[in-house]
C-alpha cells in the first residue's frame, strides 16, 4: 500500500505522533481481525513507533489491506457519523413534553388568578412552554429524518 491510500505523509516526509498513533490503531484492528499474530503485532508496532518518515511508517502495512479489516472497509476516520439513538430521542421528547405541560399549566393558572404580575406570572411560563413545544417539534422532525 502506498502512503497516499492510508493518508500518511509520502516518502521521506516526517510523520507526527498522531500519525504513529493512527498506524498503531490500524495494526490493532489487523490483529483483532486475525490478519497478523501477536508476535507480528509487536514487531510491526515497534516499527510504527520508531518510524520517522512516511515510507518507514507504511512499511508494516505492506501486506495488509486498507483499514486492517476487509479489503473494502472504510477507514475509521472517514466513517459516516452515527445517527442519534431513537430511544434517547423519544425519552427526551417525553421529558420536554411534560415540562411544556407543566409550564403551560402554571401560565394558565397564573393568568386566571387576580393580582399576579403579567410578566413573571404568565408570560415567562408561557414563553418556556412555547420553547419546549418548538424543541419537541425539532426533535421529532430530526428523529424521522434519521
Amino acid at each position: 500500500m502506498d502512503s497516499d491510500a492510508r493518508r500518511f505523509p509520502p516518502g521521506d516526509v516526517r510523520v507526527s505522533d498522531a500519525e504513529r498513533d493512527r498506524a498503531l490503531s490500524e495494526l490493532s484492528e489487523a490483529f483483532q481481525a486475525g490478519r497478523i499474530t501477536a508476535d507480528e503485532f509487536g514487531q510491526r508496532s515497534s516499527q510504527a513507533l520508531s518510524a520517522r518518515t512516511g515510507k518507514e511508517l507504511t512499511a508494516p502495512f505492506a501486506d495488509l489491506p486498507l483499514g486492517g479489516g476487509p479489503a473494502n472497509a472504510v477507514p475509521a476516520d472517514i466513517a459516516p457519523p452515527q445517527r442519534a439513538n431513537g430511544y434517547l430521542v423519544s425519552r427526551l421528547t417525553i421529558g420536554v413534553s411534560l415540562t411544556a405541560i407543566c409550564f403551560g399549566g402554571v401560565a394558565i393558572t397564573n393568568a386566571t388568578r387576580p393580582g399576579v404580575s403579567s410578566w413573571t406570572g404568565v408570560l415567562t411560563p408561557a414563553v418556556v412552554t412555547v420553547l419546549c413545544v418548538v424543541l419537541v417539534i425539532v426533535l421529532r422532525v430530526r428523529a424521522r429524518r434519521g
